[in-house]
């Protein structure tokens, strides 16, 4: 199968070789909205003539600013089938991103959603160039439907599209993605066809037998959940968009899916409610409980007869009902945008539901390493893909060379000479190691890791991990950069410590009240301090401010994937920040 694939749009080829009714689903509005295999095929071929018909061809510029639903899908899929570059375009944008994004990628014709993304973007296309012709999803007053389009390619008929499919090579560019990552102005990642279907072919080893159906919530817009899509294609599996982060919980027990990828926050998430629930049962069903859960945390693949006869007492009493809240067919879940703790990652593959980790960036299409049932180390982002190489500089950085790296950032061949060396290694700026010879560990970002003022060097995504164990921690930042010990900036899990005071008799009223509360604050002094064990003394957090409000994509505060943005946490923080130091003044650290 692999031969037959050498440019993305190929997948559909394969897909009418086992036409499915439910294609490609997505839940708008409340309601399931089907495609079968051929309707699918035939709207993108329609589509691209209506696009050819608008004066869109080989290397035009077509955007997409949407939530997951099949249109997102089917406007790809006709634009790169036609050997035009899409452009997603994230719904949380920034106006002054969305602004550079459309001048720097020359974009013509405008996807959206529906008249809030309409309202969001238009004001920016009429500041940059109104002549970008802008259609939607939903039908909206007074602007153009993309049904026009596909009408409109119904007609033209004399349009061969072999001929225009016959001229995309596998080295040409699919796709630009704009990325800040933490800090800085976007830079357009160029990626071609022949770096996604590489990459989805060879992470393939990730999807075994019995995937057939799978349910999408992460943004299509970043390339980890695009690439996935591209693979469940490959693998045949029907997809399924949940309508929302909302709706979450009723999609999934609707579609009952054997897959899907995630982000470890949402697996943190769906963990603190286990526990929660866990906590309030009583007597031997609350012993069972807790008996289970502390087998699973010294769960290893490879555990002897006696521990599977426990496990296996464990999941028809307990773990049973955990895979029910998921719906209880999964097979795999993968995990990726962020470190996996790898505590959970055992929770939850003792609870029968593996989760395999896996590693990469925009950059590299995305996938560098991951885990499979053929290889699976726990604490690691996996094993090095087929056709990819990695190796640890002298400073510990992850560099990594083969099919997945970029073809390099769009109109900046400065920045793309720094980033990719002269013999083709790509500097991630993760810091790694490589366990056993093949087996990746990060352990931080370059860029993150600092040195306090007694010159020591702090990790803080490792601290960071391990204090997120703690059902009281919803969101922690550890910092301290040329301070004399590191401080931690806290956003407590609200439901966690509102059940915890209403036990210790202290009245909430609200989150800005509770968190200057003198036990409150003792409360987490005492869960940062316990966590604290295990680290040097040099790097342990010695003092905590809460925060009442918690970090969102919307606030500026996380990027699309939900990593931290240190740098903008840091500055709407700086009086809480000095005020943690000023306060200790007199402290003098350890170590």
């Amino acid at each position: 199968m692999a031969a037959e694939i050498t440019r993305v749009f190929d997948l559909l080829r394969i897909s009418l070789d086992q036409p499915k009714e439910q294609f490609i689903s997505g839940k708008i509005n409340g309601k399931w909205v089907h495609y079968s295999t051929q309707e699918f095929c035939d709207t993108v071929d329609n589509l691209s003539r209506g696009l050819i018909k608008a004066g869109i061809g080989k290397g035009g510029r077509v955007a997409v600013m949407s939530h997951n639903r099949p249109e997102w899908n089917i406007a790809d899929f006709a634009a790169n089938q036609i050997g035009a570059y899409q452009i997603p375009l994230y719904p949380t944008l920034a106006e002054h991103d969305i602004q550079f994004i459309l001048t720097d990628a020359q974009i013509t014709i405008l996807f959206v959603a529906d008249e809030d993304l309409y309202q969001k973007i238009k004001p920016c296309v009429n500041a940059v160039n109104p002549d970008i012709k802008i259609f939607s999803f939903n039908k909206i007053n007074n602007v153009e439907c993309w049904t026009t389009l596909i009408e409109e390619g119904k007609k033209a008929t004399q349009i061969n599209l072999d001929d225009y499919r016959s001229k995309v090579a596998p080295e040409d560019i699919l796709t630009l993605i704009y990325t800040s990552g933490t800090t800085g102005t976007p830079k357009g990642v160029m990626l071609t066809h022949n770096n996604l279907v590489a990459n989805f072919v060879n992470s393939a080893v990730v999807m075994p037998d019995g995937v057939n159906k799978s349910l999408s919530f992460l943004p299509l817009s970043h390339i980890f959940e695009r690439m996935i899509i591209y693979l469940y294609l490959f693998n045949h599996t029907a997809i399924y968009y949940a309508e929302s982060m909302e709706t979450i919980v009723a999609d999934i027990q609707h579609v009952k899916p054997n897959a899907f990828s995630t982000v470890p926050r949402l697996l943190e998430k769906v963990y603190d409610k286990i526990m929660e629930k866990g906590k309030s049962l009583t007597g031997i069903k609350k012993a069972i409980f807790f008996w289970s859960l502390a087998l699973a945390e010294n769960y290893t693949i490879d555990a002897g007869p006696w521990y599977n006869f426990k496990l296996g007492i464990a999941r028809k009493l307990v773990f049973k009902k955990w895979q029910e809240a998921l719906g209880g067919e999964i097979v795999v879940i993968v995990s990726g945008g962020a470190a996996l703790n790898p505590r959970l990652a055992r929770i939850f593959w003792a609870a029968g539901m593996p989760v395999f980790e896996g590693y990469g960036l925009t950059e590299t299409s995305p996938v560098i390493t991951v885990n499979h049932f053929g290889g699976t180390m726990f604490g690691t982002v996996g094993e090095v893909i087929k056709g990819v190489e990695v190796k640890i500089a002298p400073d510990g950085e992850v560099l990594t060379r083969g099919h997945q790296v970029m073809k390099g950032y769009y109109n900046q061949p400065g920045l793309t000479a720094e980033t990719i060396d002269s013999e083709g290694w790509f500097h991630t700026g993760d810091i790694g190691e490589l366990i056993n010879g093949k087996f990746l560990k990060i352990t931080d970002r370059k860029k993150e890791m600092f040195k306090t003022a007694g010159g020591k060097y702090v990790a803080p995504q490792s601290l960071e991990n391990k204090y997120k164990e703690s059902i009281f921690i919803e969101q922690i930042m550890v910092l301290g950069e040329n301070r004399k010990f590191p401080s931690a900036l806290v956003v407590p899990n609200f439901e966690t410590l509102k059940t915890w005071a209403a036990k210790k008799g202290i009245k909430f009223t609200t989150n800005e009240e509770i968190i200057k509360n003198e036990q409150v604050l003792a409360k987490y002094n005492e869960v940062i301090e316990a966590a604290n064990a295990g680290f040097g003394k040099w790097e342990q957090v010695k003092r905590l401010a809460l925060l009442p409000k918690e970090w969102s994509i919307d606030g500026g505060e996380l990027t699309p994937k939900l990593s931290l943005k240190r740098k903008v946490i840091t500055e709407k923080n700086n009086p809480i920040i000095e005020k943690i130091y000023k306060d200790a003044e007199n402290y003098k650290a350890p170590g």
